[in-house]
């Protein structure tokens, strides 16, 4: 296979108008815009079913490079920070290159145009801002920030080569960008927890930030699409997506042994529940894990394999000692363990009942308002918003 010879590459772009991922409107981006042209020799294709990577490397084997890059799949280019080396997959994946219908999707939702003012945050292959750059950058400014410098220095050079010129900038995305400001679009392709309050006095009032955003509770993460209004932004989440964190707002690292001594289960409150294994363990990408993650503040989930029929799935206070285990059994009834200052299942349970109370909302029936205050969710309405 060759960089001429592709017709993988052009039943995907297919592919995306079909599955509405990108609108017909993008595809001159598409064409012009390769991703093959932003990717490095070295690759880690990952399977979301299977949730593994294996490397690929163009220089001993192109069509397996080229027939992974032309699919639907994300790819990640860099681990743990960049302290990674060999072929092997290594702890943590922190640089990739997004599935390609993720990425279109999220320029839909900002629907930048010729001749805006944006910023993207987290440069990574430098693809998404070369789009934006084709799209809007002839006659405005493209912008876009990376906090690790060889990232950012890799992706400055294949931006070049393919004749596209945004701002590239090496900083913490966190900040923004205040020397080009106001923004007309912000757009980030990194997780966030917390929402960076410089983004909303950087952006135009009426302005568009389109980032991903969860919780702790879970890699659940959903597309936000906020539009500013002074300093404050709000609006409905779009889709469920699963993006690498911020630097600055990874899941903090507590040792299981932390929470759980030996005598854990002997001094801890135990109950029962009518809550099921396929109630409660839903899959990554429904609605049920960023709903709970939102009623439930503070609090990180570990759903473990099963084995033998049975399931253990934990649950762990940020900030304190709290925990809580749902040990699921076939054909019996749930047996539940709890102990620290918070009842951490009685929270689940009742965040669950909530969300059956409320017909089992979607991620699009939720909405984020940010404040100088903090951050609020909703459901349907933001005048009835909690703080998360």
């Amino acid at each position: 296979m060759t960089e001429s010879g592709r017709p993988a590459r052009e039943a995907l772009g297919r592919s995306l108008l079909d599955m509405k991922a990108m609108s017909p409107d993008w595809v001159p981006t598409f064409d012009a815009v390769d991703r093959a042209a932003f990717l490095p020799p070295l690759i880690w294709p990952y399977d979301m079913d299977t949730r593994t990577s294996v490397a690929v490397d163009r220089a001993t084997d192109p069509d397996a490079w080229f027939g992974a890059v032309d699919v639907n799949s994300p790819i990640v280019t860099q681990w743990d920070d960049g302290r990674h080396t060999g072929t092997a997959p290594g702890r943590l994946s922190t640089s990739s290159s997004s599935a390609p219908s993720v990425n279109y999707a999220m320029l839909h939702d900002l629907a930048p145009e010729e001749g805006m003012n944006v910023l993207d945050v987290a440069t990574g292959t430098g693809e998404t801002a070369g789009a934006l750059y084709h799209r809007c950058g002839r006659h405005g400014h493209v912008t876009t920030v990376e906090i690790d410098r060889s990232v950012s220095d890799r992706a400055r050079e294949r931006l070049c080569a393919a004749g596209l010129h945004p701002e590239v900038v090496v900083g913490d995305g966190f900040a923004g960008h205040a020397d080009r400001a106001p923004y007309d679009r912000v757009l980030a392709t990194v997780g966030l927890r917390q929402f960076p309050g410089a983004w909303i006095p950087q952006t135009r009032r009426g302005g568009v930030i389109v980032a991903p955003w969860g919780t702790h509770f879970s890699n659940a993460d959903a597309v936000v699409r906020l539009t500013v209004n002074g300093a404050v932004a709000h609006g409905q989440f779009t889709r469920p997506v699963e993006f690498m964190k911020m630097r600055a707002q990874r899941s903090p690292t507590r040792e299981h042994k932390e929470y759980i001594p030996a005598d854990a289960f002997d001094t801890a409150d135990t109950s029962t529940t009518a809550v099921t294994e396929p109630e409660l363990v839903s899959g990554r990408f429904t609605a049920l894990p960023f709903t709970l993650g939102l009623r439930v503040r503070d609090c990180v989930q570990a759903v473990a394999d099963k084995r033998d029929g049975t399931r253990p799935v934990w649950f762990y206070g940020l900030g304190d000692s709290s925990w809580a285990c749902a040990l699921f059994r076939d054909g019996e009834r749930t047996r539940v363990w709890q102990s620290g200052p918070r009842r951490l299942w009685d929270e689940v349970e009742a965040a669950y009942r909530w969300w059956e109370d409320q017909d089992r909302p979607g991620h699009a029936r939720f909405g984020l308002t940010v404040t100088p205050d903090g951050q609020f969710a909703w459901l349907d309405d933001p005048r009835a918003s909690w703080p998360v």
